[in-house]
């Protein structure tokens, strides 16, 4: 993707006309979200100087800046001042899909520190995230020394997901992949899921993005 990232950040490519980013603002606001967070880094200032303040697609938009790579869950931890005390909704921009983000509303369970929506394992990601079961919807890092058997399904983490603030309680750098909260979450019986089996593409290359064009 670097030559089509080189000049503008992967969430303003575009598909069907519009960027990434913008089709993921309209299906928020469809939803009822109002208030939302952009955390930009490189070339942020073209997705501030098109998104504005959000007035357009009816919702308003706080922008939190990293300066330098924070990594997954350090982008989300600095922006957490803008988050307020209670769960958040976290999707990424870069992503193309049909989720209803309505239904997220209702899945939180007080307990709970995290609830990730989960999708089958694309090509270039086999091996998947984590472990679910559908009954207890509960959410688990395999253990490398059982067999698949024992921890199936294994599926991908989407990239969507409701977190609490409490879940980044105990983090003491500002640099740190999401996973490594989640997992510590996952040891005490803290995270649900959810299996998505609609559309949903991680636009990661250029095969994949002119896919969705035709």
């Amino acid at each position: 993707m670097q030559d089509l990232t080189r000049s503008k950040p992967k969430p303003l490519l575009e598909v069907q006309g519009k960027p990434l980013i913008v089709h993921r603002l309209e299906a928020l606001s469809r939803a009822g979200f109002c208030e939302v967070v952009i955390n930009v880094s490189y070339l942020g200032y073209q997705i501030k100087a098109l998104l504005g303040t959000g007035e357009h697609w009816g919702v308003s938009i706080v922008y939190s800046e990293e300066m330098r790579p924070l990594e997954t869950g350090g982008g989300i931890y600095q922006a957490l001042s803008h988050l307020g005390d209670t769960p958040f909704l976290i999707v990424n921009a870069d992503l193309w899909t049909d989720f209803d983000f309505k239904k997220l509303l209702q899945t939180f369970e007080d307990d709970t520190l995290a609830h990730l929506v989960l999708v089958d394992n694309p090509s270039h990601h086999e091996q998947g995230d984590f472990c679910f079961d559908e009954v207890t919807r509960n959410v688990w890092l395999p253990d490398p020394g059982l067999s698949d058997e024992k921890c199936l399904p294994r599926l991908t983490y989407s990239g969507i997901s409701i977190l609490h603030p409490k879940l980044f309680a105990d983090v003491s750098c500002e640099k740190f992949p999401l996973r490594d909260v989640l997992v510590s979450a996952m040891q005490k019986g803290q995270v649900t899921g959810e299996y998505f089996n609609g559309t949903w593409v991680d636009v990661g290359t250029r095969e994949r993005l002119q896919k969705l064009q035709s």
